[in-house]
């Protein structure tokens, strides 16, 4: 089906069942279900155009963070056109320490590891959260979240366990619940795909994969803090905020685990603004590349982005 259609018929046809996949053993997951559904008055309210306008992951509220860029610009943020991890973190296994020291030394060279995003793939958890722009659709028995990038989507069944089995999917079984002022959501079940990769520095992951999300409402005041803060990690890349807006704004406080790849849980932040902008910005990857194609920018000669050879509508 037609991408544009089916982002279409996802948003019109919101309020449908999710289907629970079958096939493979899910792995347990602490809070993947609440005890009871909560009144839809106290219920918050996450609905609007939302904006981050960094490609990285922000800093962790406490305890161990997400592997960092060791490329710094001379203000101290990282450099986003230079991206060599810190495969010193200890978060990071020695295989995957490994991993990620050789996607530096590819970068530091001047070449591109071949990533979900610059492949025009659709994006694992928790790669995703880059995405600039975000929307989230609330209903009674799911939570529909719309990412900029290709349209892309993901459904999340509400007050609902992950089935016995699942068949793993790039974006997981996310099931979630409101826990008073915070929305839950725990995913796993998140297929391997051709390029893996849960961030910009090339971090590897297993299907023991498990992320656990937390929405939340900021007041104004600590989501002018909070965006400062991912400011001195990531400098602004895209979108812009609404500067006259002074409500609250949305963050996204995530956990990761997998016992394949780190060794110990860790967490990161994405800070949301006011969207400045009032419409809904297609946007297409693969029709609007601007990458250099010579055979020496990607690591991987047989890398190539997806083509038609006729259009598909």
């Amino acid at each position: 089906m037609n991408l544009r259609l089916h982002f279409v018929l996802v948003v019109a046809l919101a309020g449908a069942v999710a289907t629970p996949a079958l096939g493979q053993t899910a792995a347990p997951a602490a809070g993947s279900a609440g005890n009871g559904t909560q009144s839809a008055a106290s219920i918050p309210d996450f609905s609007g155009a939302w904006v981050h306008p960094a490609l990285g992951f922000g800093p962790a509220l406490s305890g161990p963070g997400p592997v960092r860029n060791k490329s710094r610009l001379p203000s101290g943020a990282s450099n986003f056109s230079l991206l060599v991890g810190d495969y010193t973190n200890p978060i990071l296994k020695p295989e995957a320490a490994e991993v990620v020291k050789k996607f530096g030394e590819i970068s530091a060279s001047g070449r591109v590891v071949p990533d979900p995003d610059n492949m025009c793939l659709q994006n694992p958890l928790p790669y995703i959260f880059w995405n600039f722009f975000v929307r989230l659709l609330q209903q009674p028995n799911k939570v529909t979240i719309i990412y900029a990038h290709d349209n892309d989507f993901r459904e999340v069944r509400l007050n609902q366990p992950h089935p016995a089995t699942v068949i793993p999917t790039l974006h997981g079984d996310s099931v979630g619940h409101y826990e008073g002022d915070t929305l839950v959501i725990d995913t796993v079940g998140i297929k391997l795909g051709p390029y893996r990769a849960i961030d910009r520095f090339g971090t590897p992951y297993t299907q023991a994969l498990h992320v656990v999300e937390r929405y939340r409402l900021l007041d104004f005041e600590a989501t002018k803090e909070a965006l400062a803060r991912a400011d001195k990690e990531w400098p602004r890349a895209g979108g812009a905020i609404d500067p006259n807006y002074r409500g609250k704004g949305l963050q996204l406080e995530f956990t990761v685990e997998d016992a394949g790849v780190f060794t110990m849980p860790w967490s990161a932040t994405i800070t949301y603004g006011r969207d400045a902008n009032s419409y809904w910005e297609e946007r297409v990857c693969a029709e609007n590349v601007q990458h250099d194609y010579l055979a020496t920018y990607y690591s991987d000669k047989s890398a190539h982005l997806p083509t038609a050879d006729k259009p598909d509508f």
